[in-house]
């Protein structure tokens, strides 16, 4: 079966088609997003989500925000999108490039602009995801069971994903790949959106609760790790979604190879280090309840981070679609 397209434009009707990752697994369904304020709501949702996908998504909002020609509807669009979520920075890598082509613009060509902007955007990470497939699989040996951990698939990105592209290259090359896959707590992206693109792929695949990864490494079951990116840091510092430090520690304890995969786009040259990071915030009704349904009192507080670091003395390395960068992450990353 052939995954849906996580986003994609309506040309018929010049709207935004989003996969709403919020049914899955169990509903495949769309939104249809006719405004930038749409948009936004869609990705403050998780609607859509993962780090490349927010990106594409948002330039399309962009140009949603143009289809009258009004520069002043596009300033506002840039910065309510802005404002969805702070940590992943292909957010803001893709406002600051359609920002750049408004700029070029008249009000006449001002949305067919944004919008031929918006495509190269979602092309380009496409391509980018199958380079780094091709790259990453490399690391990967003819019999490999891997651990990851969130969703960064094809379902994260514009297509084939990141992580899991890689994945899905080896077995292109003929590999043999089994695939343990974390809950991903609080809002199971794991559980939901992983193992669901990937059974639909017909990966060998099994779910585990997010405590038993320390299990499963103690008993030799594990040969490497791979996670995406949300934001990596100058030195290879990386946020990904909450837990992903814990695993990372688990491997390097376990020696188990822990790799990160994410495009150039991805990597934020300004922050020197994980501790300039924004580290996003959520309602604390995420960890209360468990897919709509009470776990705990509203009453009992909560912390809800939706990222940690991980630092870069715990990554083998780190997976782009220039190349696969070893340490020194702050010598190597820059080379690119």
């Amino acid at each position: 079966m052939a995954l849906p397209s996580p986003v994609s434009w309506d040309a018929e009707k010049n709207r935004l088609k989003i996969l709403d990752q919020r049914q899955l697994p169990w509903k495949v369904s769309f939104l249809f997003c006719s405004s930038y304020l749409d948009v936004a709501e869609a990705i403050e949702t998780l609607a859509v989500r993962g780090a490349p996908a927010i990106g594409v998504t948002a330039a399309y909002g962009v140009a949603l925000s143009a289809l009258h020609g009004e520069k002043k509807s596009v300033d506002l669009a840039l910065k309510r999108l802005a404002s969805t979520r702070p940590t992943a920075v292909n957010l803001f890598g893709a406002l600051h490039r359609m920002k750049k082509r408004a700029a070029t613009l008249g009000s006449k060509v001002l949305f067919t602009g944004l919008l031929e902007e918006a495509h190269k955007i979602l092309e380009e990470d496409l391509k980018a995801n199958r380079q780094m497939g091709e790259l990453g699989q490399t690391l990967f040996p003819q019999k490999s069971i891997v651990l990851t951990h969130c969703n960064a698939g094809a379902l994260a990105t514009a297509g084939y994903g990141t992580a899991l592209g890689v994945l899905r290259a080896a077995r292109e090359h003929g590999k043999e790949i089994k695939v343990f896959v974390d809950e991903t707590r609080p809002v199971f992206q794991g559980a939901r959106l992983t193992a669901w693109e990937l059974l639909q792929d017909g990966f060998d695949v099994t779910v585990i609760c997010d405590n038993m990864a320390g299990a499963l490494m103690q008993k030799n079951a594990i040969t490497s790790v791979i996670v995406g990116a949300d934001r990596i840091a100058a030195n290879g510092d990386t946020a990904n979604k909450i837990g992903t430090y814990s695993l990372a520690i688990l491997a390097h304890y376990h020696q188990i190879p822990f790799y990160v995969a994410a495009p150039t786009t991805t990597i934020d040259y300004s922050a020197k280090a994980g501790s300039h990071i924004c580290i996003e915030e959520r309602d604390g009704t995420e960890v209360r309840t468990s897919l709509g349904s009470p776990l705990i009192p509203d009453s009992f507080p909560v912390w809800n981070p939706a990222f940690d670091i991980t630092p870069s003395q715990l990554i083998c390395a780190i997976i782009t679609e220039k190349g696969v960068v070893f340490p020194p992450f702050i010598e190597n990353l820059a080379k690119l």
